[in-house]
């Protein structure tokens, strides 16, 4: 299997198990993974530079190990006021029952896609790894992360965009199961309903490409990790499964759904954010989707439901909020970062 390479020498790391960058939780986490041997990693979509800047400074106070900054590089969506009008339409009930002005201004997170800012402050910090979702950025920018050092990995859903990825010089190919908790990392195909599940993925990109593969989606024990090995991954990433950990920092909303939740319970929706993405069924999700034709490109579709997100949040309610899980959620168990991470390590092959 071409794939097959050494991935943790690659890197710097005594383990080959790397922590998906998942947004919410910040430098606690991926502090204690990368301490503990694995991949760190710090989600940048939803962060200015310079809580980028205060996040990194965390994380190298706490230790000396390498670790990844992920950042997104999807294509602004083009203005569709038409749209923005129905989705807000489907939304005033919910607004009306929590007394919220619809046109007040909504304040959120940055979600803007890898730019010119974001290069000149991975080329002030030099982080071992830079990671990418939905694709690539342009080439200068690519080239600029390039330049500093950084290897550079992005993630794929099919054979084709892994190939894609190869071509365009990534340092390793993640291999993004149907599984996968959070959003789909697509960028050659919008159709979601044919993504393929990590164990017929794996294989299949590990004999189309000459970089190592990290297999993702699904894999939350040793037993996964052992099976992503056996088809031809050089590392895993793991994501839900570092959710229950203390260090995440989630929501106490949150952290009670993910430890109620079935194998079950997950459903791919486009009705948090406008982007497929694979989360617990929460309210909103159940009452307009879990697939919704009105809701608009992401980020669009978060901007209208963040007040009613804030509202039901201050009354310990997620019924509006992304809580994102991948289908091994029942697998998952509350413990260290540290922990988890010498217990999935050591099912590694030698």
């Amino acid at each position: 299997m071409a794939g097959r390479t050494d991935f943790a020498g690659l890197i710097g790391i005594a383990a080959s198990i790397v922590q998906a960058p998942m947004v919410g939780p910040k430098a606690a986490l991926a502090a204690a993974v990368s301490a503990a041997g694995g991949g760190g990693s710090l989600a940048c979509a939803a962060l200015t530079p310079e809580q980028v800047r205060a996040e990194v400074a965390a994380i190298r106070q706490a230790t000396d190990a390498p670790f990844n900054l992920n950042f997104f590089c999807h294509r602004p969506p083009t203005p569709d006021a038409d749209r923005e009008a129905t989705w807000r339409a489907a939304l005033a009930p919910y607004y009306e029952e929590f007394g919220l002005d619809p046109a007040a201004p909504v304040s959120m997170a940055n979600r803007a896609p890898f730019n010119e800012a974001m290069a000149e402050l991975v080329a002030e910090l030099r982080p071992r790894v830079v990671s990418f979702h939905f694709g690539l950025p342009a080439e200068a920018l690519l080239r600029r992360v390039r330049d500093v050092g950084c290897l550079i990995l992005s993630s794929a859903t099919t054979v084709r965009e892994a190939r894609w990825l190869a071509e365009h010089g990534v340092d390793a190919v993640i291999a993004q199961g149907a599984e996968a908790g959070g959003h789909r990392g697509m960028f050659l195909t919008e159709a979601a309903a044919s993504q393929v599940g990590t164990f017929a993925l794996v294989p299949q990109i590990a004999d189309a490409v000459a970089v190592p593969v990290i297999a993702a989606g699904g894999i939350a024990d040793a037993r996964g990790v052992a099976a992503a090995f056996a088809l031809g991954a050089s590392a895993v990433q793991v994501g839900t499964g570092f959710l229950r950990c203390p260090e995440a920092g989630i929501s106490a909303p949150y952290r009670a759904a993910l430890g109620a939740a079935r194998d079950e319970d997950t459903v791919l929706t486009n009705v948090l954010t406008g982007r497929p993405a694979r989360g617990l069924q929460t309210r909103v999700v159940r009452e307009l989707g879990p697939v919704s034709p009105v809701a608009p490109a992401f980020p669009g579709a978060a901007v209208a439901l963040q007040p009613l997100r804030t509202a039901a949040e201050a009354r310990g309610s997620g019924d509006f909020s992304p809580l994102w899980s991948g289908q091994a959620i029942g697998l998952s168990r509350e413990m260290p970062a540290a922990e988890l991470t010498r217990l999935l390590a050591a099912a590694v092959p030698a």
